[in-house]
């Protein structure tokens, strides 16, 4: 990997600030076709400006647009900054990909507008712009298409009261149904209502299955843009029913019925129930039955994909730290009240990050308030895995891999038809059954944080406060890199710490984007970098990049989770970045540098590029000399050179800097004579609290480096391995009480009336992973009650007949004798 990035340094190097003469920043070459391109007169490179070696006409050709994102679903108005145009207005052509071409115009202050295609895709999209009606494009941008549920409300149009929509036509669900809108979103003085279905045809998992969006017919035309339409649904003609998934559109009634990508507001995609015909109005329980059976029988056809999904984590607790695969379901969030419609029950469900290598599925797993896992085997609200995951995933429009609409298809509508609309739901339980968590293997954990101080993989601790870029982390398994820069913090009063601390952390894994986040410059928070370049969190928080997603929240945290399954947690705690890096067990005897050897011993921990181990006894100045080992070189850096400053320090001189003499544990640390007494009373037994207090004389940064200290205990506390022993079945003609299987807990056996039980009555989960008990069964016969009935019914047949034979008796003996007188 190394020689692949070595034309990248060269080129930084050539273009970049330096110790010989910097490039004029007026240098005339042009970013004509060149946007990304270091150049050797001017740079189109997003690090340019920074390094004032953009070239002049940068802003004309590496296009910024605003808004920045939309749905994929398409229909968004983008303006072009920084460029105005006095050309014809008729010229201007957008391309997105290389391949979808939609027209754009000039306003009437000369900015020029792109909208955005209908995609089937995430992520972000190249564009290219053209001025001269498609002659040449060498203009360009990137447009970033999000998931339909993550566009702002504002932004689409809003199915009032959308289960009524969803449910129309059953249990005497009628009357009118009403769509609004803001009208701002669409400035035009009529609009046109449109209905779109979508479907996927094809044979299944073959090179002919192809996903499509498709228009249906309208709702309205030429109606007065009043954010408001109402109107009674009627059953559509025969050649529409097959359309069962879709969404209203609405568009300025100037354009012809179906046009494809202009302006436009979407709703929501949904049930088509409200538009289905009249054979669904007359009895909409047999006609979804009907349609679930169907649904069965081509489940039962095509390729079993729960083989190849990860198994749920155990635990609640497990489920969200383990945030390399699994990441939160929005339809059922703890942090968002716990609003789990389709999981009662539940407060709190997670999907994997990542779809299913072979065939594009996705696991959910959700979880009652007190962490147990909720299984489809024994309610309803259980957990469901889905054959098109949720977030689709590459090559996207390959079903089913689009995402959001291959799951509506293949695990929603049917939800619909099966246990919403038909008492069927056994069916679909049996085919979306949940994964339990005996082969669940939570991931190992290692952290950097405050001066900054190390937690190995397998739990050896150290500090390393050089001051330069260094290796935390590689791994051969699946070319991962983790690089840090390190830091000293100047103190409010101008002094210089004798300690450093994390500033930015950059990860690639493969041929992944690179992912840069650091600590924003004299702003506070943090600033994420993708590929040399810096993002903007104002629409969005969440992005689909290459190798990886991305989440941001509030500023101060981001998420980057890898498609191993490995993840990175950065956040800023005080003046610091504190890292945690998570992997699968699968990275077991592949990972080197400062995170230590992931062997589960940490005898090794310590282990030099040469191979050479330095022993767990090691001191704190041998210790410095391991860091010093792992300094990134400048063919393999990922960190980013945005600014003299960075370049000067970090590109053109030494990767470690031989100058800086930091303070070592715990020789030099000698707390400050005034804090002595506080210190000891924030940090108590935290070693690393105290250093930090000596070394930087601050009392919050001892008590952030405390804090972050903590977060670290309390994720390998959340990921500790538990036992599970898998779900248990109930006796066939019986039933059982207990749905918790991890070790302890017990389940208790019951048979039905007319049943005996033959085994154990109650089973208990084991350290081994297994029941003390298996199953019992239940043999037709008398169960204990009919037995006990019998037995007390005798006995009182027994006793009632004694109590006659004394009445009797005593009868006899109390009767006179009668005779007759002479």
């Amino acid at each position: 990997m190394e020689l692949l990035l070595l034309p990248w340094a060269l080129l930084l190097l050539a273009t970049a600030p330096g110790p010989g003469p910097w490039p004029a920043a007026d240098a005339q070459q042009s970013c004509s076709f060149r946007c990304g391109d270091l150049g050797a007169l001017c740079s189109c490179h997003p690090t340019c400006v920074g390094l004032g070696t953009c070239c002049p006409d940068m802003r004309d050709f590496c296009l910024e647009i605003q808004p920045y994102s939309g749905s994929m679903m398409g229909g968004k108005d983008f303006v072009v900054r920084h460029l105005t145009w006095s050309g014809p207005v008729d010229s201007v052509i957008c391309r997105f990909k290389e391949s979808v071409q939609t027209l754009g115009y000039v306003d009437s202050l000369g900015r020029v507008h792109c909208v955005s295609p209908l995609l089937y895709e995430t992520g972000r999209i190249p564009f290219t712009l053209s001025l001269d009606n498609g002659r040449s494009f060498p203009r360009s941008g990137t447009w970033l298409a999000v998931h339909p549920s993550k566009v702002s409300e504002t932004e689409k149009s809003q199915l009032v009261n959308e289960t009524h929509w969803q449910y129309y036509g059953t249990s005497d669900t009628r009357d009118a149904l009403s769509l609004t809108w803001n009208t701002s979103a669409l400035p035009t003085d009529h609009v046109t209502i449109e209905l779109w279905g979508y479907e996927e045809t094809g044979k299944p998992y073959s090179g002919e299955w192809m996903a499509k969006w498709s228009y249906l017919y309208p709702l309205a035309t030429n109606v007065p843009n009043s954010g408001i339409f109402s109107f009674t649904p009627n059953p559509a003609s025969q050649n529409f029913q097959r359309w069962q998934v879709g969404a209203l559109r609405i568009i300025s009634s100037e354009h012809y019925l179906g046009k494809k990508d202009v302006h436009a507001l979407w709703s929501n995609e949904h049930a088509l129930a409200w538009h289905l015909g009249d054979d669904f109005r007359a009895d909409p329980v047999h006609w979804a039955r009907t349609q679930c059976l169907a649904w069965e029988k081509l489940e039962d056809e095509l390729p079993n994909f729960l083989g190849e999904l990860p198994d749920c984590p155990c635990t609640l607790a497990q489920a969200r730290a383990d945030s390399g695969r699994f990441h939160t379901d929005y339809g059922c969030d703890i942090e968002h009240g716990s609003v789990c419609t389709y999981h009662p029950g539940a407060v709190h469900c997670v999907r994997s990050v990542q779809a299913s290598p072979q065939y594009g599925a996705g696991q959910q797993c959700c979880y009652t308030a007190d962490g147990t896992q909720l299984l489809t085997a024994d309610s309803t609200s259980g957990s469901t895995p889905d054959r098109g995951h949720d977030w689709g995933s590459p090559p996207f429009r390959s079903p089913p891999r689009v995402p959001g609409l291959s799951h509506w298809l293949y695990d929603v509508i049917s939800f619909y038809h099966c246990c919403l609309w038909a008492p069927e739901c056994s069916r679909y339980m049996r085919l979306r059954r949940s994964s339990d968590c005996r082969t669940y293997r939570p991931p190992r954990l290692a952290s950097a944080f405050g001066d900054p101080h190390f937690i190995t993989f397998d739990g050896a601790n150290f500090t390393f406060n050089g001051r330069g870029e260094y290796v935390l982390l590689e791994s051969g398994l699946t070319n991962l890199r983790v690089q840090a820069r390190a830091e000293p913090r100047t103190r409010p009063e101008g002094l210089q710490d004798q300690g450093t601390r994390l500033t930015a952390v950059a990860v690639q894994e493969g041929n992944s984007d690179v992912v840069e986040v650091r600590l924003a410059p004299g702003l506070g928070g943090l600033q994420v970098l993708l590929n040399q370049e810096v993002l903007t969190f104002a629409e969005q928080s969440w992005m689909d990049l290459k190798g990886m997603f991305l989440s941001v929240a509030a500023g101060d945290s981001a998420s980057i989770m890898l498609s191993s399954g490995a993840g990175l947690e950065v956040s800023v705690q005080g003046p610091f970045l504190s890292v945690t890096v998570l992997l699968p067990e699968r990275f077991l005897n592949h990972t080197q540098g400062l995170l230590g050897t992931l062997n589960d011993s940490p005898i090794d921990d310590f282990t030099l590029r040469s191979g050479k181990v330095l022993p767990p006894t090691a001191s704190s100045r041998e210790l410095f000399q391991f860091g010093v080992d792992w300094a990134v070189k400048n063919a393999s850096s990922l960190l980013t050179y945005d600014s003299r400053l960075l370049a000067n320090n970090f590109l053109y001189g030494p990767k470690h800097d031989p100058t800086f003499q930091p303070l070592f544990f715990p020789e030099d640390v000698t707390p400050s004579p005034g804090q002595e007494t506080e210190a000891d009373k924030l940090c108590g037994d935290d070693h690393f609290c105290s250093f930090d207090v000596a070394a930087t004389r601050s009392l919050s940064v001892g008590n952030a480096t405390r804090v972050a200290h903590q977060l670290h205990q309390h994720r390998v506390q959340s990921l500790k391995p538990v036992v599970s022993c898998g779900w248990l079945a109930p006796p066939a003609n019986g039933l059982k009480e207990g749905s918790k299987y991890l070790m302890g807990s017990t389940v208790y056996f019951h048979c039905n009336n007319g049943y005996s039980l033959e085994g154990a009555e109650v089973s208990t989960c084991q350290a081994n992973g297994n029941w003390s008990y298996p199953t019992p069964t239940c043999q037709p016969g008398r169960s204990h009650t009919v037995l006990l009935s019998i037995i007390f019914g005798g006995l009182a047949l027994v006793v009632l007949a004694a109590l006659l034979y004394v009445l009797l008796q005593r009868r006899k003996r109390n009767m006179t004798p009668w005779t007759s007188q002479p």
